[in-house]
């Protein structure tokens, strides 16, 4: 680790400071490709959080599918966003604090502050932070939030969707474990907007549908990459992070928001989920398992079920198959346009639980 002195303040990349407060230390970037890194994460050489590639504009084709799917599902979303803000309402008596968990997390972390703060009339202060598989959560953030008066009591973590519920289990134990360090009381629970696995807290809904923020990187997440640990991150820093200033003509973060925003209404709520959560992880663990098994695939990170986690795969990392549920669906149309630029195949499973999966390709063999 490095010994420069640290001064940690947050950022707001392209967000105004009241929807989003980023607690990441801007790093300069040693960029990967896409094809290197992917090399050697699966080497072992590095971890996956330890690299980034440099993210490029999207074609105008992509975004066209962007603002249509923000066009098709901005008033479900809004009515999502609105219960999960209610939920998180009726479990937090006093002034809220939302984590939401970057980056992923930090659109629907700004639309639920907007929730909370223009609708429901709650004081809401807005921080996304850092966690990382095998890593945990960014203890320097918490200790920062703490130090600014925001009361244990108050914390709520958000998420965008899950599905494998990796992050669910990487936050439960890293929180019980900062409690235990800080002797704080901290809740761990994962507020999610759909927990296609059902293995999030709480949740706004189990379907796998398109939430247009996943089809974007950073020009849906304030220009801010995902979060970086390496060895230009000091002990007492926040996670890195950096900034994609280059694509700033493109950054379509405050224009989502907005139109999600302006979709949101008290009287506009998701209707309540009949699904049991007991029923999705059951599906969710035999549809992993076959995979696994029909796939040969050794290690279960290589598999990335639902339609988000195959978009990230297929825009950051070296896909091996993409399978969807139906050809041609309005969901998951940009994961076959996405596929078809990159040579990807595609294969249709009509029972698959979820609307997408992605294969991540086996780089060493």
């Amino acid at each position: 680790m490095s010994n420069k002195p640290s001064v940690n303040t947050p950022l707001h990349g392209s967000y105004a400071p009241e929807d989003c407060l980023f607690l990441l230390t801007p790093i300069e970037a040693q960029y990967h490709s896409i094809e290197n890194k992917e090399h050697l994460i699966q080497s072992g050489q590095l971890h996956y959080s330890e690299m980034i590639h440099k993210e490029s504009a999207p074609s105008q084709e992509y975004t066209a599918l962007f603002l249509q799917m923000t066009e098709q599902y901005k008033k479900r979303l809004a009515a999502e966003i609105m219960s999960l803000a209610q939920l998180i309402v009726e479990q937090r008596s006093g002034n809220i604090t939302l984590l939401s968990l970057a980056r992923a997390g930090t659109p629907i972390g700004v639309l639920l502050q907007r929730a909370l703060t223009q609708c429901l009339n709650k004081q809401s202060t807005h921080y996304s932070i850092s966690i990382i598989r095998d890593r945990g959560i960014d203890d320097n953030a918490l200790d920062y939030i703490l130090e600014q008066g925001h009361d244990p009591d108050s914390i709520v973590f958000v998420d965008g969707w899950t599905a494998k519920g990796v992050i669910t289990q990487e936050l439960h134990q890293a929180i019980v474990a900062y409690n235990a360090s800080r002797n704080v009381a901290i809740a761990s629970e994962l507020f999610v907007v759909s927990d296609i696995g059902g293995t999030a807290d709480v949740q706004a809904t189990f379907d796998d549908y398109t939430i247009p923020s996943a089809l974007m990187n950073s020009t849906v997440s304030g220009l801010i990459s995902r979060s970086i640990l390496n060895d230009q991150i000091s002990q007492t820093d926040f996670h890195g992070c950096v900034k994609y200033d280059h694509l700033s003509a493109v950054d379509h973060s405050i224009w989502f928001v907005d139109e999600i925003f302006n979709e949101m209404s008290v009287k506009n709520l998701a209707p309540l989920i009949k699904t049991s959560k007991i029923s999705r992880q059951k599906k969710t663990q035999q549809f992993l398992q076959w995979i696994q098994s029909h796939y040969g695939v050794s290690d279960i990170n290589r598999i990335k079920p639902g339609i988000a986690e195959a978009t990230r795969v297929l825009l950051r990392r070296v896909p091996d198959q993409l399978l969807i549920r139906t050809h041609h669906h309005i969901d998951t149309q940009h994961l076959e346009r996405l596929a078809l630029e990159k040579s990807v195949p595609v294969t249709v499973l009509p029972d698959m639980p979820f609307g997408a999966c992605a294969l991540i390709k086996d780089v060493l063999t």
